[in-house]
């Protein structure tokens, strides 16, 4: 009953119905990729599943046409990170927010042209889409990556600018989001394998993806949303 009253408050929120479809339609492409592959005898069971995988991302790309007002606040908000306490945080934070608020349009109008409601070469517009969600998530491993190594040398040499020894409660919330950071890059590779695979052909190993390796690159970063969601969940109701 627990776990069915987690999905349920998770469900009715935005952002735990969007990472349900985006874990569900991975794992559809996995196993769809899989079987059309390697199991001839269920391949219209596979073909199946990829449909449905189609149909979900489709789902995802309407729902994110109400995104540009969100991303717009947030990035208002954050400004030029004056929080930051360092300029190379503050720099790829800034860089990844003007990333993400371009991606928005791009997706909208290239969603638009193959829905026909506008005129133009939806081609070109999925390749700037995709190309603006590589570059934030280049400069999210790259903010993480820092992180990490900030965080991990506050914690072996707990030195000036910090006292000599670090309370234990500081240092497990330092050890927690170091943990947190590493499942962030290793999330934000797998994306950005798929997102390469999505540009044009020619860049990198684009398009030489089978369908079932996009869906276990995706399933992977999907999971590890979802179990950093749930464990930041778990420490904002043990720290109300």
């Amino acid at each position: 009953m627990a776990a069915l009253s987690g999905l349920s408050s998770a469900l009715e929120s935005y952002r735990g119905r969007d990472r349900l479809i985006r874990t569900l339609g991975y794992c559809c492409q996995l196993v769809g990729g899989v079987l059309t592959e390697q199991c001839p005898a269920r391949s219209e069971v596979g073909t199946r599943l990829l449909a449905l995988s189609s149909q979900l991302s489709h789902c995802r790309t309407v729902l994110r046409l109400f995104d540009d007002l969100a991303m717009f606040i947030y990035t208002k908000q954050y400004g030029l990170g004056a929080e930051e306490e360092g300029i190379f945080v503050r720099c790829v934070s800034v860089l990844g927010n003007l990333a993400d608020q371009l991606y928005y349009p791009c997706e909208h109008v290239a969603w638009a042209a193959d829905a026909k409601i506008l005129h133009v070469d939806s081609a070109r517009w999925w390749t700037l889409s995709t190309a603006c969600w590589g570059l934030s998530l280049l400069l999210g491993i790259a903010r993480s990556l820092w992180m990490v190594l900030t965080l991990r040398q506050r914690l072996r040499s707990p030195t000036a600018p910090f006292p000599s020894q670090l309370p234990p409660s500081k240092r497990r919330a330092m050890q927690a989001q170091v943990q947190s950071e590493v499942l962030t890059v290793l999330s934000n590779l797998a994306d950005l394998a798929n997102a390469v695979h999505w540009l044009p052909p020619g860049v990198l190993w684009a398009g030489r993806f089978p369908p079932w390796l996009v869906g276990l690159l995706g399933t992977v970063s999907s999971l590890l949303s979802v179990y950093q969601a749930v464990r930041a969940g778990q420490a904002d109701a043990a720290n109300p």
